[in-house]
């Protein structure tokens, strides 16, 4: 298990748009599984909604594509000398409301890697239940 010190120094997100707070486990070069802590004092629960505060659909998408982000940052060489950009979204489907209180369980699995760019399957749970998937595209380029 890795805390928010090891992913701080290998992602360059930040708060308030830093979407994962730990590494669970992972399986090198291949699988990632990370936690997100959803908190009611996040920014964009002031909009989103009021009423009804709900995880936007996008900002799931992005813990995914974070937790890819760490897994192809730690496969390459010269990590810092690089990002990595979320490059295409695929059937990516929302099933559950992700709330305020929730943790979110993410499962990235490295599918195929050619030239820079890396096709990833994803799902987020809560508990025992799939709130959202995705498959995606990354796209590694140098700063």
């Amino acid at each position: 298990m890795k805390n928010i010190n090891y992913i701080l120094e290998k992602v360059p997100h930040r708060y308030p748009f830093l979407m994962i707070d730990k590494v669970l486990g992972q399986k090198k070069n291949k699988q990632i599984q990370t936690l997100k802590n959803v908190s009611i004092n996040e920014p964009f629960f002031e909009g989103h909604f009021p009423e009804k505060p709900i995880m936007p659909g996008v900002l799931i998408m992005e813990s995914m594509a974070q937790s890819a982000c760490l897994l192809i940052l730690e496969h390459i060489e010269n990590p810092k000398q690089h990002l990595v950009y979320l490059s295409k979204v695929m059937n990516f489907r929302i099933f559950q409301n992700v709330v305020p209180g929730d943790q979110m369980i993410i499962d990235a699995i490295m599918i195929h890697e050619k030239l820079g760019s890396f096709k990833f399957e994803a799902t987020t749970r809560v508990g025992e239940v799939r709130v959202a998937k995705a498959e995606f595209f990354a796209s590694l380029v140098k700063k």
